[in-house]
């Protein structure tokens, strides 16, 4: 019924299960074996400091969660890197919509960053290296690759020559010919070749910028993660991750420039989460379907949020609707009603069994097959349910914990969980809709309208609260009556 993660061999040593995952490089589901014997290290792109994450990016840092857990299961050492980009146009130019610094928009992004995160049941990582703390080794990377003719310097710009590295394009499985120029290059630039991307750029007397070889500047887009992942785990480390949208021009462009400065392998695999759709359609502002976990928090849990994600393989796109967030809640709802038929008493680390149910590790060494090991925590339940011995009850849901913790589901006792405030039937961009409408009401004296408005917002327990400042809104609690 269960298995530890590392079990003994029939000549009595511990053998590592195999974990195997897709490499993008290859095409295929290969054996992992980490570069180290017992010390894995990754590194997955983490946001730019901006704006808040949108749930496409919590998407990919929900998949490398589970994967950072299973890799912990396995080995007795693992580097967890997930960077911050806290240096780039976009954050230049939102600071200057805000009138506000830099540094105040990027801290106050990153800490609402790691807010959602926590919310969302992830892990932190080993390390959270700041691309603005490792400007001498970017600096001392681009030395080497201009010292190398792997880049050269054109209108204060430094550029890396594709030309100048064979393989360019072997990431992406992409003919160079065919390949558009990197993201966040300035068109109409000299370059040498079309397809060239900046390492360094100069920045204006009233942007951010660094003294260099080539004037005062900042680095760009790429280069920085190649100078963070050398600097935390050397010039070749085990597994890189980011969304598929990354894999050309960042990661091929990382790729590249990491091989030529080191003269050395750089990732050994390459992983890749699919895209998030919503409703079937790409999420864009513009399309009014761009969603975040800080906007989905205020109407649904976490954890309901994290199941939905990981309810589709990470390698297939996800389709994000209402109604899969529902039914995540649902199949939580399933899951708490057996592990309360199960337990007394909420479960705690220190009463928990060390291994894992053996279906369910198995399913996430397959490639991390998540929709599989939600299927087995849902047999689980279905055994406790029917099971009538209360000490067997009690030992499936021993099991049911352990396994729905190390996917960092079933964080709550069943008796909070139930208790929960209970939480709106309407989406939250409903519920701005219908504010929006009321107040157009309240601004055309049509206070009938208005009232109208308000009472079915009540009816679906939702409080407004006029203020100075707009109107706000919150649910009731579960033991609140509705207002008469």
């Amino acid at each position: 019924m269960s298995l530890n993660p590392k079990s003994p061999s029939q000549n009595g040593r511990s053998e590592t299960p195999e974990l195997r995952l897709t490499n993008t490089s290859t095409h295929t589901k290969e054996i992992f074996t980490p570069l180290v014997p017992g010390c894995v290290k990754m590194y997955v792109c983490g946001p730019t400091v901006y704006d808040r994450a949108h749930i496409g990016n919590a998407r990919c840092y929900v998949v490398f969660d589970v994967l950072f857990r299973v890799l912990r299961s396995l080995y007795p050492k693992v580097i967890y890197v997930r960077n911050i980009t806290d240096i780039d146009d976009k954050i230049i130019h939102r600071a200057q919509k805000r009138e506000c610094s830099m540094a105040h928009l990027t801290e106050e992004t990153t800490r609402h960053f790691h807010e959602d995160m926590a919310a969302l049941g992830n892990l932190p990582p080993t390390f959270e290296p700041k691309a603005t703390d490792h400007i001498p080794q970017i600096i001392s990377m681009i030395e080497g690759l201009i010292a190398t003719n792997h880049a050269y310097v054109e209108e204060n710009h430094v550029f890396f020559s594709v030309e100048s590295d064979i393989q360019y394009g072997a990431l992406s499985h992409h003919d160079t010919d065919l390949l558009m120029a990197g993201a966040r290059v300035e068109i109409g630039l000299t370059k040498k070749h079309p397809h060239d991307f900046v390492l360094w750029k100069p920045s204006l007397s009233d942007e951010i910028g660094w003294e260099s070889p080539w004037g005062r500047g900042r680095p760009g887009w790429h280069i920085e993660c190649s100078a963070m992942s050398a600097h935390l785990m050397g010039p070749s480390f085990d597994i890189h991750g980011g969304g598929q949208d990354l894999i050309f021009p960042h990661h091929e462009n990382e790729r590249a420039q990491s091989t030529c400065f080191h003269k050395a392998p750089f990732v050994s695999y390459w992983v890749h989460n699919g895209y998030l759709l919503v409703n079937g359609e790409k999420m864009s502002k513009s399309l009014g379907n761009f969603l975040t976990p800080h906007d989905l928090l205020k109407t649904h849990s976490g954890e309901a949020i994290r199941y939905a994600l990981l309810s589709s393989h990470y390698k297939q796109p996800l389709n994000w609707t209402s109604a899969s967030l529902h039914a995540a809640q649902k199949s939580l709802d399933r899951l708490y009603r057996a592990l309360q038929s199960g337990l007394s008493s909420a479960p705690g680390v220190e009463n928990t069994t060390s291994a894992l149910p053996q279906d369910i590790l198995a399913d996430l060494l397959d490639d991390l097959n998540t929709p599989k090991a939600l299927a087995s925590l849902h047999g689980l339940a279905k055994k406790i349910l029917q099971e009538e011995d209360i000490a067997k009850k009690q030992v499936l849901a021993q099991f049911l914990y352990t396994g729905g913790a190390f996917l960092g589901l079933l964080q709550s006792s069943p008796q909070e969980w139930f208790e929960k405030p209970i939480l709106p039937t309407l989406s939250v961009d409903q519920i701005t809709s219908f504010i929006e409408e009321r107040k157009q009401a309240r601004a055309s004296k049509d206070f009938s309208k208005a009232d109208e408005i308000r009472l079915h917002l009540l009816q679906n327990r939702i409080i407004l609260e006029d203020t100075p400042q707009g109107t706000t809104w919150h649910t009731l609690s579960p033991n609140e009556p509705i207002p008469a």
